[in-house]
């Protein structure tokens, strides 16, 4: 994988104070491999490699984008992958799910555990039974980020994008925003949308950085992490028609509709230029459309 800056296209959005909205096609980087998550194994899979590791373990839920990424990430550059999934539940039922499906695909070797056990993934206690079963591995964590995964999201702004007033970036575990705050210019203004209910994440981010110059938007997450309704892909499905850009409801859809409901409420000063960071994640359009079909309710209809 290398790649060079992504693409920026302009959306004709305005509203009585001329607010400017162009979006950063992070998406279009690899089919598989797309957005964020190839920012953040960027460097981690280049220290793997260079630490002499074979094999990956991470985390991840049932329709994680991360967890997709790293199984293709893994097989394209030769690493074993394995990875610990949320919910004993689950185990019996791959088949039935496009991200584990195509993770075993990749050759990623899936283990399930319990939501509870799952919940003490980050104890040495955990830690030291996975390596009593799995031997020797490289440890990424739930949605990849760490030190390396932030340096590699510090490249997704180049210096054409120094003229844009704000930064608008969807946040799960905070490494994408972290990047974005560490790359970005003192009069530029990082807003990170969160996909997640109770947000606690303004203390991890805060590891990370080294400006001050960001805030997080708690008001669009559509009653939580993975949670939609009718509302939001009506939204998803004009946007698409509107614009030809394909968003997922998890991470950017749930942006893009935060940022233009901000715009309505004139939230934005006048003749702003306004940055969305499109982080990819279209492969988890699957196990929505799944739960909306069950459901009887419209679904996403550009996902193929």
């Amino acid at each position: 994988m290398n790649i060079e800056h992504s693409t920026v296209q302009r959306l004709e959005v305005f509203n009585t104070l001329n607010v400017e909205v162009f979006i950063k096609r992070e998406d279009q980087i690899h089919h598989f491999i797309s957005g964020n998550k190839y920012r953040k194994l960027k460097y981690n899979l280049k220290v793997a490699k260079e630490l002499g590791y074979s094999t990956i373990l991470t985390f991840g839920g049932a329709f994680s984008n991360h967890i997709a990424a790293v199984a293709a990430a893994g097989y394209l550059q030769g690493f074993k992958t394995i990875g610990i999934i949320r919910g004993e539940e689950l185990r019996d039922k791959t088949q039935h799910n496009d991200t584990l499906t195509f993770a075993k695909s990749q050759g990623m070797q899936l283990s399930f555990v319990s939501r509870e056990a799952y919940r003490a993934k980050t104890s040495k206690v955990f830690i030291d039974a996975l390596k009593q079963q799995f031997g020797k591995f490289y440890l990424i964590p739930e949605g990849g980020t760490n030190t390396l995964a932030v340096k590699g999201c510090e490249e997704i702004l180049s210096l054409k994008d120094q003229n844009f007033d704000f930064v608008c970036c969807p946040v799960g575990t905070g490494g994408t925003i972290a990047g974005l705050i560490n790359a970005s210019k003192t009069h530029q203004k990082i807003l990170g949308f969160s996909a997640l209910k109770n947000n606690v994440l303004t203390s991890n981010i805060s590891k990370f950085v080294t400006q001050s110059n960001w805030s997080l938007i708690n008001d669009f997450h559509f009653g939580g992490y993975a949670k939609v309704n009718q509302e939001l892909i009506a939204f998803l499905n004009a946007f698409n028609v509107e614009y030809n850009i394909p968003l997922d409801p998890i991470y950017t859809g749930k942006m893009m509709f935060g940022i233009f409901e901000m715009i309505k409420k004139g939230l934005f000063f006048k003749n702003a230029k306004v940055l969305a960071i499109h982080t990819g994640g279209l492969q988890g359009i699957a196990g929505i459309n799944s739960k909306l079909k069950k459901k009887g309710l419209p679904l996403i209809t550009y996902y193929k």
